[in-house]
């Protein structure tokens, strides 16, 4: 199996787990679900050159955001599958080890707490939220699930 198609395989499988691990907060916990239509929202004004918006809610709706915003999500998880496998090299799967693919994953969080969050009008990091240390800490666990799924992808 060539790197690519591995590194797209454990993407999708990170990006399940932490799908799966939302669904579980949310039936356990209350945990409100992701909302991926506002990250589709986001996604779909990116062409007209805005980047940043104040209040994603209060823009403009775009058809098919939600299923835009799922498929940006996946789209980032293979994307990150496939980068991780290319920086490891076969080597690394050969013999996978949880502890890099965890750091990578951890680093992954950048992009949400500098692009997106602060694209849909909630601060670096989260810093306008409610809760900023809440959401900070829920997208390091989620990250943390995403590196199992991804680990699990690499093992079979």
């Amino acid at each position: 199996m060539s790197l690519i198609t591995t590194g797209i395989i454990m993407g999708l499988l990170g990006t399940v787990a932490m799908d799966v691990w939302a669904m579980l907060l949310n039936r356990f916990f209350g945990q409100p679900l992701p909302n991926w239509g506002n990250v589709g929202r986001w996604a779909g004004h990116l062409p007209s050159g805005t980047v940043f918006h104040d209040d994603i809610a209060r823009v403009d709706p775009i058809g098919g955001e939600i299923g835009l915003g799922w498929a940006v999500h996946y789209g980032v998880g293979v994307l990150y599958g496939v980068a991780f496998v290319l920086i490891a090299g076969p080597a690394w799967l050969a013999n996978p080890s949880f502890v890099p693919l965890w750091l990578f994953s951890l680093a992954t969080i950048a992009a949400g707490w500098f692009l997106l969050q602060p694209g849909m009008g909630l601060g670096w990091a989260a810093s306008k939220t409610p809760q900023p240390w809440k959401v900070r800490v829920m997208g390091l666990l989620a990250h943390t699930v995403f590196a199992l799924g991804m680990w699990i992808g690499a093992l079979v």
